[in-house]
């Protein structure tokens, strides 16, 4: 069957295909499979722009001289919209139902799989049922939502106790989120004041922005009995290693960040403190209902984190919108 789809063509270069030249093609679907017409896709700042810059070369992969390069492919990996054709193997889905869709089957691409894609072809486990409220558009970045959500959940915590996140990102503020509702006394650190505006001023949430003050000695004085959990969202060794300056013993320190190939973090420093180092990476079904759960009711915010919706047939200008930083972009989300 044929599809409209982005595609990335080569580093930097960004299509969307739709028309009778420039289909993307997709397998039938199968007697275990769904097919989704999507509504609404959520971009992933970060993961997509690796690929597109030819950064990655599949997954949490670097590219590396001599790599082939990825492409083409389809990216993304989160969207939602309406069941259209469910395989007479599965019993618990229906035509007409509203769901939340992952990654989708594409034939002649680098990757066999991708999300920016409607209709999409996938498997049952990569579909997930959503709660009548709130608008299913907040369920729309589910996967990258639960990346915060591991984030903040991946290492113990008692109410009161100090945490730091470094990233004003997406994955950032959905990390200091889930510590703030754990009842962590959580420090954002970041450099946009606009994005920092989305976190501080609730209970048991302090921002720090980095362009105006020294970040580390404000944290110390934010904590002054030492942080417990430190979380690194930009993929910075240089974040990680400042982290050592502010934990407590047996503290926990988190690694989201993509680090590509600049990636070599000295551990004897962390024996020092007995530190923990926990890194985390993709997604769990586990994970993936808790933070659907989470933003149904409403302790995980993500409408807010929308700043912009366009037309998917304007996906070069909101590329264009992402690298530049132009406009406060954060959250930009696909309309089909």
């Amino acid at each position: 069957m044929r599809a409209r789809a982005v595609v990335f063509t080569a580093p930097n270069a960004v299509e969307f295909r739709d028309g009778e030249s420039s289909w993307v093609d997709c397998p039938d679907p199968g007697p275990d499979e769904v097919v989704v017409s999507v509504t609404h896709s959520w971009i992933s700042n970060g993961t997509e722009g690796s690929f597109l810059r030819g950064e990655r070369v599949l997954g949490d992969t670097a590219y590396r001289s001599g790599d082939p390069l990825p492409f083409p492919l389809v990216p993304g990996y989160q969207k939602v919209g309406v069941v259209e054709f469910v395989g007479p193997e599965i019993t618990d889905l229906t035509v007409g139902e509203t769901v939340f869709c992952a990654m989708g089957n594409v034939e002649g691409m680098y990757m066999t799989r991708g999300g920016h894609v409607s209709p999409s072809v996938c498997a049952r486990s990569q579909i997930w049922k959503l709660p009548a409220t709130p608008d299913p558009v907040a369920f729309s970045g589910l996967v990258l939502t639960q990346v915060g959500y591991n984030c903040g959940t991946r290492a113990p915590v008692e109410p009161g106790e100090a945490a730091v996140v470094v990233g004003d990102g997406m994955v950032g503020l959905w990390a200091a989120q889930t510590l703030a509702w754990r009842g962590a006394n959580t420090i954002l650190v970041g450099r946009h004041a606009n994005r920092l505006a989305r976190f501080s001023g609730g209970l048991f949430r302090h921002a720090v922005n980095a362009n105006d003050v020294e970040w580390v000695p404000t944290v110390k004085e934010l904590a002054p009995g030492g942080v417990c959990v430190a979380v690194d969202t930009v993929g910075s060794v240089p974040v990680m290693e400042s982290f050592l300056k502010l934990m407590k013993r047996h503290g926990h320190i988190v690694s989201a960040g993509f680090y590509g190939t600049q990636d070599l973090l000295g551990l004897q420093p962390l024996r020092y403190g007995e530190l923990s180092l926990d890194m985390v990476s993709g997604w769990s079904v586990e994970r993936m209902n808790h933070t659907r759960d989470l933003i149904a009711a409403g302790y995980l915010e993500t409408l807010p984190l929308i700043t912009h919706r366009m037309p998917v047939s304007q996906v070069r200008e909101a590329w264009d919108l992402i690298a530049a930083k132009r406009e406060g972009v954060l959250g930009v989300v696909l309309t089909w």
